[in-house]
């Protein structure tokens, strides 16, 4: 069905009870509703009409889930009206539930992204030498390998690794897709490092690809800056600073302007008036060709940030092992992002 169809459907939805609700539901939210087909036709369309397009996806997905909270809430008063108290149920539990810090911003960096025509991408946490490294532009022995500490796995001749990028789901996705490709890849990764307040052996990584024609760096920064506003409000300000990474040229690290001191410095931001978030650049050519995208036809963009670095901006978290010590005291403060 098309969204003019669907959208229609709602107008005339009128649930009376709790399986007609069920069975809306299954139909507009479930794992395999009918809005998926919408969501994945998103890259046939073409660029110029991707926003207005997701927007109108989206808006039938609110529709839909407003039909339903509204229509839940109306046979639940209905129901208390209809039926006695039961005197023998035990009381409701008083605590609250809540959603880990680390999910709140997973979740709010990709609505970000899907507002804009991203779709996400998912890979295997254990990896081959191909898809983590030598795809990715690091040849055997090359210094780059060295930038991050690997946890490799005995399997056979093949070597294995945890993965310590989500780059390697990118591969995987120029490997079976060909361009246009905007995909960001959320997961966890792995480096051998010593665990402090400041770094762990296993964190969260989100990562974004764009392939097209005539793809620019100019295309990257205006991506960026949208991200940004839309996470840390709409007067926030990006810098991009030259750096290194194997599978990009050129290549800068993104730092975004501190809102707690608006700028002019405090010791949040060491006094620079700006936080680093992330690295990006424009994809080498050489990672293209090796998963058979022609280099001289198309370009594309690539940038990758951490959710715990962002969670530390957003929340104020100044220890990492935080996240993962399941102190109840501490996920408890997350409780009003439950929804």
């Amino acid at each position: 069905m098309n969204i003019e169809d669907l959208s229609k459907e709602l107008s005339l939805v009128h649930i009376q009870n709790q399986t007609e609700l069920e069975q809306f539901r299954i139909r507009f939210l479930g794992s395999k509703n009918v809005l998926k087909d919408l969501y994945a036709a998103l890259k046939d369309i073409p660029n110029e009409h991707k926003r207005a397009y997701g927007q109108q996806v989206n808006e039938l997905k609110q529709q839909a889930e407003a039909i339903f909270a509204a229509s839940k809430a109306a046979l639940s008063v209905s129901d208390n009206q209809t039926q006695k108290d039961d005197l023998t149920k035990p009381p409701a539990d008083p605590h609250v539930g809540s959603h880990h810090p680390l999910s709140l911003i997973r979740r709010e960096i990709i609505e970000i992204f899907n507002r804009i025509g991203f779709v996400v991408s998912e890979g295997p946490e254990i990896e081959d030498d191909w898809h983590n490294f030598s795809a990715l532009n690091f040849p055997p022995e090359h210094p780059a390998r060295d930038m991050q500490d690997t946890f490799f796995i005995e399997k056979g001749e093949q070597e294995w690794a945890l993965r310590t990028h989500t780059s390697s789901v990118q591969v995987r996705v120029m490997e079976q897709q060909q361009p246009p490709i905007r995909t960001i890849s959320p997961g966890r990764v792995y480096r051998n490092e010593a665990i402090s307040a400041r770094a762990h052996c296993f964190f969260h990584q989100v990562e974004g690809l764009y392939i097209d024609q005539n793809v620019s760096f100019a295309d990257l920064k205006q991506t960026l800056l949208f991200f940004a506003q839309e996470l840390f409000g709409e007067q926030t300000q990006i810098r991009l600073r030259p750096s290194y990474f194997p599978f990009t040229e050129p290549s800068a690290e993104v730092d975004v302007s501190c809102s707690l001191c608006a700028g002019k410095g405090c010791n949040v931001c060491k006094y620079t008036g700006w936080l680093e978030i992330m690295g990006c650049g424009m994809v080498d050519p050489n990672v293209l060709e090796s998963c058979g995208i022609d280099a001289e036809k198309y370009s594309g963009f690539a940038f990758g940030m951490g959710v715990e670095r962002i969670a530390q901006l957003k929340y104020r978290v100044t220890d990492l092992r935080l996240y993962s010590e399941n102190d109840l005291r501490f996920l408890k403060q997350f409780t009003a992002g439950v929804s």
